[in-house]
């Protein structure tokens, strides 16, 4: 963990600059692309000043750490006497267990990680419950790995037009993770696999206009994704950990 706020700055900064690389090298801009710093490694004067530098889209995978540091950021923010906004964005990002939906919908404005028919279910009763529509993602499993959470690719299109039938949801895009390899090759396969999808979901009109986020890439492939389309991008070692 880095104890200095110099270095956050300073690896933050070397992050928006790969960021605005990539845009370059693939014809994008960089207002298309959004960062979200995931935050659960991070201590919470770490988290803190990522905020102070203009990151207010925040990730967490845990629920409990997410009600933890969201809490405490929302203290931090409400006695912070500057430009900051009143409010950050948080972002689930893990696995998401149904006897937790409630809780998360109460912190969260985008659930990223929706990837069975009975997690999205869950998560309209409740929002129907506290009167709000939930933004969420399809979490979908590009690399077709046993270990990771999501739905097939073969499967994504039919859970995509269930969820958009549901009241209190609404689709705005796809989730996935690469496989954790230095295989750069392999790691491109999985992110175009994704776009892909994406790509074919928006085309059959599914969600309509809201479907517009791709949310691919973490620390180690967020070059990669940016190079394939992802529109948000999430990421947490490369700006908290020590080189």
């Amino acid at each position: 963990m880095i104890d200095s706020m110099q270095s956050i700055s300073e690896k933050l900064e070397q992050v928006r600059s790969n960021i605005a690389q990539a845009c370059l090298r693939s014809g994008r801009s960089v207002a298309d692309v959004k960062l979200v710093v995931v935050t659960k490694t991070a201590s919470i004067e770490a988290i803190k000043e990522v905020v102070r530098l203009g990151c207010y889209d925040l990730g967490e995978n845990r629920v409990q750490h997410l009600k933890q540091v969201a809490g405490e950021i929302a203290e931090f923010l409400e006695k912070e006497d500057s430009s900051l906004p009143e409010n950050v964005n948080w972002h689930m990002i893990g696995h998401l267990q149904r006897n937790k939906v409630r809780q998360v919908l109460k912190m969260s404005s985008l659930i990223q990680s929706v990837d069975t028919l009975r997690l999205a279910e869950e998560v309209s009763i409740n929002a129907c419950k506290l009167g709000i529509v939930s933004k969420v993602m399809l979490q979908v499993n590009c690399s077709g790995e046993p270990q990771k959470y999501g739905v097939p690719v073969g499967a994504a299109v039919h859970l995509a037009e269930q969820i958009t039938t549901m009241p209190n949801v609404k689709l705005m895009g796809l989730m996935t993770m690469a496989p954790l390899t230095l295989d750069k090759d392999v790691v491109r396969a999985s992110f175009v696999r994704g776009r892909e999808l994406f790509e074919d979901i928006r085309a059959e009109g599914i969600a309509k206009g809201d479907f517009s986020e791709l949310s691919m890439g973490m620390s180690q492939d967020y070059e990669i994704a940016v190079e394939e389309g992802a529109t948000i991008l999430r990421i947490g070692s490369a700006i908290f950990s020590a080189v």
